[in-house]
């Protein structure tokens, strides 16, 4: 019998030994549970000819077809990854709905003998429970933004903070994207429900009375926008303001973004857009600092001319609350250090 699942802690603490998605695996890309494996009862390509014989021929010809094909695939997938299961395993299978795919997959893997269960509500259910918690309802946590001007090391910091015990999440690595112009990184942003995922897994290992350390953020990190519940949650909090002088945050952007280094002319696409905002001279200045490879000359034009005059129009905007103010000196591994223990002990009296 499908097992009906309330909240997202039950889910997460569903006790089985393997969480099984076979959806297909265009649908388990853009979103899935976390901590689930794919095993596909149907490829993108079979799954698009079965939808196409149920509506122009017949439901009852796209359910054969269909059942041929599963039977096909889940017969792969004992061959192969389920190969080495052995009797006691308990597999949790889930579709989009909780319907004929995954109760064909379970009803299988039963008669082998496995105690598999489904998830009533598949994917939709799971999904929904994400929506809720994001969207819906306001977050059981507190947050304190560890703020300052681009190039003072914030991401760094937070890494510092964990490291001392803080309690911390890094949206910015969920959205695989510095949260800059120049802020794309290899391998590109996940799905818009995937950051979610994510996100709603990292929160529910969090510890409600304890304060939960994010950078600021505006509401969008590359194409990723923070959901209501944590945008509205972000706006309240208390903020660390994180300074350091010019010099030493140009160093710490050419350090950071080394990987922009090399390649010249993406560096300069990426600075195009900045022509409407900034002017073409001050674009063609930052071209020419690439091309004389004065990457610091360029940190600190970018700093002075267009990162701090945006930063002072954002904090304007929002008149937010800073509970402590952090010299972060030159910005190397010992600087973050110190303002990591500082922020640590202002966080304590939060």
């Amino acid at each position: 019998m499908p097992i009906v699942f309330e909240t997202l802690q039950s889910l997460y603490d569903h006790g089985f030994d393997t969480v099984i998605d076979v959806r297909s695996p265009a649908e388990f890309a853009e979103d899935h549970i976390p901590g689930a494996i794919s095993l596909p009862a149907m490829s993108n390509e079979e799954r698009a000819k079965v939808g196409t014989i149920y509506k122009q021929v017949s439901p009852f010809d796209a359910r054969k077809i269909g059942a041929a094909i599963l039977a096909r695939n889940v017969a792969t997938h004992l061959d192969g990854p389920l190969a080495d299961k052995d009797g006691s395993w308990r597999p949790l299978v889930y579709c989009w709905r909780g319907g004929q795919r995954s109760g064909s997959v379970t009803i299988i893997l039963q008669q082998v003998g496995w105690r598999a269960d489904t998830i009533k509500g598949g994917y939709q259910t799971y999904r929904r429970l994400v929506f809720g918690a994001l969207y819906e309802q306001p977050l059981p946590y507190r947050f304190v933004l560890i703020d300052g001007n681009t190039g003072t090391g914030k991401t760094d910091l937070l890494r510092h903070i964990k490291d001392l015990g803080g309690q911390v999440i890094d949206l910015e690595g969920l959205a695989n994207h510095r949260g800059s112009l120049l802020g794309s990184m290899q391998g590109g942003q996940p799905s818009q429900k995937w950051f979610e995922s994510l996100l709603c897994l990292e929160l529910s290992k969090c510890d409600p009375a304890r304060p939960i350390v994010v950078e600021a953020e505006s509401s969008k990190i590359g194409r990723i926008v923070l959901p209501p519940s944590l945008w509205e949650a972000m706006c309240k909090a208390p903020r660390i303001e994180i300074t350091a002088d010019v010099e030493a945050r140009s160093r710490y952007l050419t350090r950071a973004y080394g990987d922009l280094s090399a390649e010249r002319e993406m560096l300069k696409s990426c600075l195009a857009p900045l022509r409407r905002i900034r002017g073409h001279e001050q674009v063609d200045t930052w071209n020419a600092l690439i091309d004389q490879s004065d990457f610091v000359a360029l940190a600190r034009s970018l700093i002075v001319d267009h990162y701090d005059p945006t930063y002072s129009k954002s904090r304007a905007a929002h008149e937010p609350v800073f509970a402590a103010r952090i010299d972060a000196g030159a910005l190397d591994e010992e600087s973050l250090k110190h303002a990591a223990v500082r922020a640590t002990e202002v966080l304590r009296e939060l």
